[in-house]
């Protein structure tokens, strides 16, 4: 309770002040600094949005051409749909990161229509220490929970307008199943599908639906500056690091085993960036009970959002 008016005495010296464990101790560390966030360029933030916007507009149209016919404001139900579910996954780490007194930008937008969801999703940077777990916990949970407060209504409103018909013909990419995924198919029209011969053929909408999970589970692995490594870090502190080589070992089995060449680029950026986590200030200050449950509801929603094999290529 102590930790702001230490933290402000520090400053008046400039040093800034960090507490860790020991033994049954605690340590009193004086970094030699004092954190400052420089003002940011809101205008590149703007343009980086509207190039998603064209980007992602440019995919969902790409699923209506046909031959000889391309209308770019055709796909505006997938461009509305994914950057609503991508928009409210930043603002909420956004506006806790506020809550908490955390300096950060405004989301930056990265558009690439050259992928399936026709951007590689949004980052916000944290451009100071967070405080303490508890505000690491808010900051890492409240982007998951936001975008998946829109992905699921929107996934659902999709699969209920998608015609269910025979399978293709001819070689066709069929996207995966997480476990939450096939319930809401089930849900929706009383069977898993694929099956007899009959799928669900996605609108653009159910698509970004689809696609707001995938995004959803890929943030919630539990490592490094991901949304699931700030989770991770505030259950088990330095001990979460330990998850680091069993999960880059799993995620090498699973592409060996399913051969998706997703996990090869996934396990390349992890390789880079999934060793080093958020660690606050005050390392000693533990999170509430509430806190607690959410951290580990979090983690369960991993397991629910996962998807093994996300795309598929299938030769009937």
């Amino acid at each position: 309770s102590c930790f702001d008016d230490l933290r402000e005495r520090f400053e008046s010296y400039g040093f800034t002040p960090t507490t860790k464990p020991l033994g049954d101790r605690v340590a009193l560390i004086a970094i030699p600094a004092v954190f400052r966030p420089t003002a940011s360029n809101h205008l590149i933030n703007l343009l980086l949005f509207i190039a998603t916007i064209f980007s992602t507009l440019y995919v969902g149209a790409s699923y209506e051409a046909t031959e000889g016919s391309f209308s770019l404001i055709s796909g505006w139900p997938f461009c509305l749909s994914i950057m609503l579910i991508l928009g409210a996954h930043e603002m909420g780490h956004y506006f806790a990161a506020r809550y908490h007194k955390v300096p950060v930008t405004l989301p930056y937008f990265i558009p690439l229509p050259i992928t399936i969801l026709g951007t590689m999703g949004a980052v916000i940077r944290i451009k100071g220490p967070v405080k303490d777990k508890r505000a690491l916990l808010d900051v890492g949970v409240s982007g998951p929970w936001a975008g998946l407060f829109f992905a699921v209504p929107i996934l659902f409103f999709g699969l209920a307008t998608s015609a269910v018909d025979q399978l293709p013909s001819e070689m066709y990419m069929a996207e995966g199943n997480s476990l939450l995924y096939a319930l809401m198919k089930i849900v929706v029209f009383g069977r898993f599908l694929p099956a007899d011969g009959l799928d669900v053929h996605l609108n653009q909408v159910a698509r970004a639906g689809w696609a707001g999970l995938l995004v959803t589970s890929i943030n919630l692995i539990p490592l490094g500056q991901l949304d699931g490594g700030h989770v991770a870090y505030v259950l088990f502190g330095d001990k979460a690091k330990l998850l680091y080589w069993p999960i880059i070992i799993s995620m090498a089995a699973l592409m060996l085993i399913t051969r998706t060449p997703t996990w090869i680029i996934l396990m390349v950026f992890l390789f880079f960036f999934g060793r080093t986590y958020a660690a606050p200030l005050d390392q000693v200050t533990e999170p509430d009970t509430k806190r607690k449950i959410i951290a580990i509801l979090t983690l369960a929603l991993f397991v629910l959002l996962f998807i093994p094999v996300p795309l598929r290529t299938v030769m009937p």
